[in-house]
């Protein structure tokens, strides 16, 4: 069974940090990249950050960058993503979720993604 399991979301305070993980299992993660999005209430879902899982190789929306920083365990089938410096605007539910992107580097558009999580709330409010 083709799944991914996002762990990590809570509430925290302005200038505050979080890790979330994604656990992968039942499919090869050398193929995929992991790509992390995020959903703010009457908003449309955007892309935050994505990894190629065997390349490593990474990408950031401008939002985040210098903040945020993915990061993946081959061993454990897991990706990281570390928030630093969040800020209000950060508060949102956080999905990862697997794509395949042969011979390209990983995007941040959420349709080119099909594997996805249930998702994790992440608050930042003091």
């Amino acid at each position: 069974q083709l799944q991914l399991v996002e762990s990590g979301g809570g509430l925290v305070q302005p200038g505050g940090s979080l890790r979330l993980s994604c656990a992968a299992s039942g499919f090869n993660l050398d193929y995929y990249a992991i790509g992390w999005f995020r959903q703010a209430p009457g908003k449309e879902r955007e892309g935050v950050s994505c990894v190629d899982f065997r390349a490593g190789t990474t990408n950031y929306a401008d939002s985040v960058k210098g903040r945020f920083t993915i990061s993946r365990d081959n061993a454990k089938r897991t990706v990281y993503l570390q928030m630093n410096s969040l800020k209000p605007e950060d508060t949102a539910v956080y999905y990862c979720a697997a794509g395949a992107f042969p011979f390209k580097p990983c995007v941040l558009n959420p349709n080119e993604y099909h594997i996805w999580g249930q998702g994790t709330q992440v608050t930042v409010s003091s």
